[in-house]
């Protein structure tokens, strides 16, 4: 994608040359045109740069640069990267979401408990599908951000197939107090170290679809391992 925006405090060449560097040094920025005549940039880039990174790394050069989009609608263009950048998940849910309400709807009656418990398979079969796809590439990704495997790196292969396991175990309704159990702790664990990623606003990829999918470590994948480990909780409590 190509965006135009508007650049104040550019007064030499000098300035020019600043500016492509500065606005050349983000990630997925591929060309930089700048024009001081015209007091403008086009910045092709492979997808979505927020307007603050842009003016953070102009104000790190000089604090007089101030850029400001052109033509384009930066919340609308925010909105759309980000759909677009997490789209494989949120088709992956939406998936899991809609044939599990389609087995309730053939039981005649809707049954929360069993809802989960198939909705909780086809999440674990599903995203160990996608690890075991490329086992080593999601070991490799695994271990930059995950407590036990940053320490013990044959926890990412032991990891992709206790997802495995727990998806089959749901799906055949196995022990619900064991199966519950091992997902709430196994998930709490595997939450730490997403929660440390992104609260120091580290850019790793997210291992969550293994190495298939190019998926950023953000909030989403809290949302996704906080919801196993509240589900899990949810029926160990009412099995108590």
């Amino acid at each position: 994608m190509t965006h135009e925006y508007q650049i104040t405090g550019m007064t030499c060449s000098s300035c020019e040359s600043k500016v492509k560097t500065a606005l050349f040094s983000v990630a997925d920025i591929t060309n930089v045109e700048v024009s001081k005549e015209t007091n403008s940039v086009v910045i092709s880039m492979d997808k979505h740069v927020l307007l603050s990174v842009l003016q953070k790394v102009l104000t790190e050069k000089d604090s007089k640069y101030k850029i400001l989009a052109k033509e384009h609608n930066e919340v609308m263009e925010q909105t759309k990267s980000w759909f677009e950048s997490y789209k494989p998940v949120l088709l992956i849910f939406g998936f899991i979401t809609a044939v599990t309400l389609l087995i309730q709807r053939e039981s005649g009656s809707f049954h929360f408990m069993e809802w989960m418990r198939h909705f909780m398979a086809g999440f674990f079969l599903v995203f160990s599908f996608f690890k075991l796809l490329n086992l080593k590439g999601f070991t490799e990704t695994y271990v930059m951000y995950d407590v036990i495997a940053r320490k013990l790196p044959a926890w990412a292969y032991i990891y992709a197939f206790i997802e495995l396991g727990l998806g089959i175990a749901f799906l055949i309704d196995f022990n619900p107090m064991v199966t519950n159990l091992v997902t709430f702790v196994v998930m709490s664990v595997s939450i730490i170290g997403v929660l440390q990623s992104v609260l120091n606003k580290k850019r790793i990829q997210c291992a969550c679809l293994g190495a298939v999918f190019n998926l950023p470590m953000s909030t989403i994948t809290i949302i996704e391992d906080a919801l196993m480990i509240t589900m899990s909780a949810y029926i160990l409590l009412q099995l108590l």
